[in-house]
């Protein structure tokens, strides 16, 4: 039986930008089907946490633009639980306003943080920690994040540095990197003290208040309301406004097969290949002496390509982006001039 005093929050209001241009601003990733399963990773991410937690406690947080998407997504959910920020404000405002909702409903309410755009290849162990997590945070004034076993020098992932005070499995965090060079990132997978900060948090309604009313008492104002002005509040995460400041931060160590599906290079991590790992993605391809590349085209197109070695060649509606996959801060610098050289047009 489920607990009724268990919450999910979905976010579902980025725009995927580093997945152009499959991803576009009307349409970013969370709408979008990239593994051919029928279902849109929002939709995997809702159907994930309904077998956890009751469907009248799980509510989406999205931007304007994206309500209709979400409404049209997730027929289930209930009235009134998609949550509109009228500005974009990066995640710390949104969930400062979502956790001031529910907690007007339940004052008793533990929450689980769910990004949308996650991959979870280990059901039965997923549902596992999340309750294990939800347990835990139900009975401590602790703010939980899940971490995850490296196990590649991914620069593209958060990690977290354990401390070795703990309570039962939860670990004290001793500090946060973010995106480190890969040289860093050698030695963390080498170490039993760094892990993967997968996003996912978990914490009682009345922990996470304290803490915003406690390192941005500015903004509470701004958002325990019923009419929040999210256009005044300061454009930053969770995690640098109240992860890496916060004193009573744990984190609950996971194996549950999680990839955050937040470039081309982690979907092609995270998606099956062939002898040549190489990864198709929905189209008709044919590779001549080609290794390493991921190619995702509108279904029924043809692609013939010859002698590319650890390229992403993506094309969807009027643009094509072919480039090294693994280059990210090239990808960055592509999508900024399309946006700078035509405006809207492509973006």
């Amino acid at each position: 039986m489920m607990n009724n005093n268990f919450y999910c929050i979905i976010m579902a209001g980025g725009m995927g930008r580093r997945f152009w241009p499959s991803s576009r601003k009307n349409l970013p990733k969370q709408f979008l089907d990239f593994f051919g399963t029928g279902q849109t990773l929002l939709q995997q991410t809702f159907d994930r946490y309904k077998q956890i937690i009751p469907i009248t406690n799980i509510y989406v947080t999205t931007y304007k633009d994206y309500e209709p998407l979400v409404r049209e997504s997730l027929p289930e959910l209930p009235e009134g639980h998609v949550l509109v920020e009228t500005e974009r404000r990066n995640t710390a405002p949104s969930i400062a306003y979502a956790s001031y909702v529910v907690q007007k409903i339940n004052p008793n309410a533990t929450i689980v943080i769910a990004p949308s755009d996650h991959l979870i290849l280990k059901q039965d162990e997923f549902k596992e920690a999340i309750l294990k997590g939800l347990d835990f945070a139900s009975k401590n004034d602790k703010l939980v994040t899940l971490g995850i076993k490296p196990n590649r020098p991914d620069t593209g992932y958060g990690y977290i540095q354990i401390d070795e005070e703990k309570e039962g499995d939860f670990y004290k965090v001793k500090t946060f990197i973010e995106k480190p060079a890969r040289e860093f990132a050698e030695i963390f997978i080498q170490s039993d003290e760094f892990y993967w900060n997968s996003g996912i948090f978990v914490w009682n309604v009345n922990t996470i208040l304290r803490a915003f009313h406690e390192i941005m008492p500015d903004m509470c104002p701004r958002i325990e309301c019923d009419n929040p002005d999210f256009a005044s509040c300061s454009n930053i995460s969770i995690d640098y406004s109240i992860m890496e400041k916060a004193d009573n931060v744990y984190v609950q160590l996971c194996d549950f097969g999680w990839a955050d599906l937040g470039t081309w290079e982690s979907l092609y991590d995270a998606s099956p290949k062939d002898v040549n790992q190489n990864v198709i993605i929905h189209s008709n391809t044919l590779l001549y002496n080609s290794r390493n590349n991921i190619v995702s085209l509108p279904e029924g197109q043809l692609a013939v390509i010859q002698d590319l070695d650890g390229y992403l060649i993506a094309a969807h509606d009027n643009a094509l982006l072919i480039c090294k996959k693994d280059n990210q801060d090239a990808m960055r610098k592509f999508i900024n001039d399309v946006e700078m050289k035509f405006g809207e047009k492509y973006s």
